[in-house]
């Protein structure tokens, strides 16, 4: 295995996504890519995740200005899934709140997909993690509309904000549900040379 480091590019607009990186001392610079999310016909929540990821990560390489053997590239997608639906971002108040009425008092999983490419070998990793909410009060989803968290999250909360409120349980990693699973991600990290740990400035 080589021992020069790789430089990480990151082919997500998540806020979320980054500030994970950050937190395990990842030093990466951001890709723009513009891929279509729409679920295929006969397509399971787990391939369409993956399929994402992968896809992700792959345009994000091609973007590169001159992609070189020193760099990695890293695409991810999460999406809720409650009895076998997706749980995707909410489209107004109506869907939000049906969507966290649909989540009260019950489980649901959260799966996301990491891939990292080098453009010679690229790498999967899906993690699934349940989430059981406590039951909800039509006050209470109404009141989280209106503090404007739900607006661009699957399933219409965020775990690491506000909607932390309504979480009861989760089984699996925490990480994986904000929209990087790092216990996962770290070890792919490795395998291709991006390194992590590194001081702060």
């Amino acid at each position: 295995m080589s021992h020069t480091s790789c430089q990480l590019f990151l082919a997500s607009g998540s806020p979320r996504r980054a500030e994970l990186l950050r937190q395990i001392g990842v030093n990466f610079t951001r890709v723009r890519i513009d891929v279509p999310e729409a679920l295929a016909p006969e397509e399971s929540p787990e391939q369409y995740v993956t399929r994402l990821a992968r896809t992700k990560a792959e345009a994000g390489w091609r973007a590169l200005e001159c992609a070189g053997a020193n760099q990695v590239v890293l695409g991810a997608d999460t999406l809720g899934v409650l009895d076998g639906q997706l749980l995707e971002k909410p489209q107004g108040q109506a869907h939000a709140a049906q969507l966290l009425r649909a989540m009260s008092g019950r489980s649901h999983t959260v799966m996301t997909a990491v891939a990292l490419t080098n453009g010679a070998s690229t790498d999967v990793a899906l993690v699934r993690t349940q989430v059981l909410f406590r039951e909800l009060s039509d006050s209470e989803i109404a009141q989280y509309w209106h503090t404007g968290e739900p607006v661009d999250k699957a399933g219409g909360y965020g775990i690491q904000g506000l909607g932390a409120v309504f979480v009861r349980e989760i089984r699996g990693s925490y990480s994986n549900v904000v929209g990087l699973p790092l216990e996962t991600t770290a070890p792919l990290l490795s395998k291709y040379n991006v390194p992590f740990w590194l001081g702060r400035e």
